[in-house]
């Protein structure tokens, strides 16, 4: 299995075969064979394209939910992030360590749409304790690609002495 592939797909997915093939000094063939490979095993899961959603009049709010779970029998911290994996306001779901045991990113149209699903979706599943909800206001990084700031923060710099 060639990894340049995978490192190669991962900055962009659009990579035609020929680019891929040139890059690599692979053979079309034994690109194609490499990538198809990697997809049965699991190790392309699928293309995704990086959208700024800042740039579109159609806004969408993102938020970071950090949940704290108590494990019980038979609804431990895989059965959990299973069960939010399958909202479709959730974009991410990690199991973390320190303070928080899972990590949810949620996008919704409105802050009171996210506030809402924290609430009423996240908050009741059995085994979550407890729930620490925050905006997320600018993006300027995402799946490894850097979103241009066009419009810089006008707050100014705060001085400490």
């Amino acid at each position: 299995m060639d990894i340049r592939i995978l490192k190669l797909l991962a900055k962009d997915a659009r990579m035609s075969i020929q680019d891929l093939s040139t890059v690599t000094g692979l053979d079309e063939d034994t690109v194609i064979s490499e990538i198809t490979e990697m997809k049965n095993e699991g190790l392309i899961r699928g293309f995704r394209t990086v959208i700024d959603w800042e740039k579109l009049d159609e806004f969408y709010v993102s938020a970071v939910v950090d949940i704290k779970v108590t494990p019980k029998p038979g609804l431990g911290f895989e059965d959990v992030a299973k069960k939010i994996s399958k909202y479709h306001e959730v974009e991410s779901v990690y199991l973390l360590s320190g303070d928080s045991d899972l990590c949810v990113i949620v996008k919704c149209k409105t802050f009171q749409d996210v506030s809402r699903f924290v609430a009423k979706e996240l908050a009741t599943i059995e085994s979550v304790t407890s729930t620490k909800t925050q905006f997320v206001m600018r993006r300027y990084k995402e799946l490894d690609v850097d979103l241009e700031v066009t419009n810089p923060d006008e707050r100014g710099v705060v001085s400490s002495c």
